[in-house]
């Protein structure tokens, strides 16, 4: 395996936990824009890092001014009950499809093996300005009936053309490994950070899981202060090469 677990603190698993919400950069950076503002509302602690060399070779400054090589951080956030959720959020994501393949994989891997049960996705989703969804689709049959019965937007008929990325490989790979997983959607034009899509998105996980988190009425100043600072000086496409369906989008 080339995946590297880095437990932070005096952790050593990621103990009892509700369900794992995962984000990686995309469209609108959606998805990560929405857990980065969570963990900052609640107060996340990070328990473990991701290491896998299939990530782009760039070592950044992490939040205690330490150089870190690239990873994915693992934080947990308390919940009402007690029971904590877990966000899993990544600053890039291998720049190859073979190499994405090979580390949702042993991601998934990991997840199994700390007993992790349910897997949500958040991604973003190109579409017309005037559109503005957000909508769930699950990997199984009877994780779909489970979303339905909590009164979750279930789509059959969306992403029609497919996705691409390894948030799509993550958010399908779920009944290889027995776990629950799926991608929730925020449509949006996807030029841009759309903070209104990551508000959306937060507030429609909150009613459908029942997160019992703190989930402040307008996070729009946390999230814009977070898509800024994700905003690239200089844009270029690592990934159109990937495409080989022009219709199925990037999440």
């Amino acid at each position: 395996m080339s995946l590297m677990i880095e437990w932070r603190g005096n952790n050593t698993s990621l103990g009892d936990h509700k369900l794992v919400l995962i984000a990686l950069p995309g469209v609108g950076n959606i998805g990560k824009a929405s857990l980065e503002a969570l963990n900052d509302i609640n107060n996340s602690e990070e328990i473990a890092r991701l290491h896998h060399t299939a990530l782009p070779p760039l070592a950044t400054l992490d939040e205690d001014g330490l150089l870190s090589p690239p990873h994915l951080s693992i934080k947990s956030i308390e919940s009402k009950t007690g029971v904590n959720i877990l966000t899993i959020v990544g600053n890039s994501q291998p720049l190859e499809s073979q190499f994405q393949g090979m580390m949702a994989r042993e991601v998934m891997e990991f997840l199994k093996s700390q007993d992790v049960q349910t897997l949500i996705v958040l991604a973003g989703m190109v579409d017309v300005a005037t559109r503005k969804e957000i909508f769930i689709v699950p990997s199984s049959s009877n994780f779909r009936i489970e979303l339905e019965s909590l009164g979750a937007d279930v789509r059959r008929d969306e992403p029609s053309s497919g996705a691409i990325g390894m948030a799509a490989l993550l958010s399908s790979y779920g009944p290889l490994f027995g776990i629950h997983s799926a991608c929730a959607i925020a449509t949006s034009v996807g030029s841009s950070g759309d903070i209104h899509a990551s508000q959306r998105i937060l507030e429609s996980l909150d009613k459908w899981f029942d997160l019992g988190v703190a989930l402040p009425k307008d996070a729009s100043e946390k999230l814009t202060a977070k898509l800024a600072s994700m905003t690239p000086k200089n844009v270029s496409d690592h990934y159109s090469e990937l495409t080989e369906s022009p219709d199925a989008f990037y999440m």
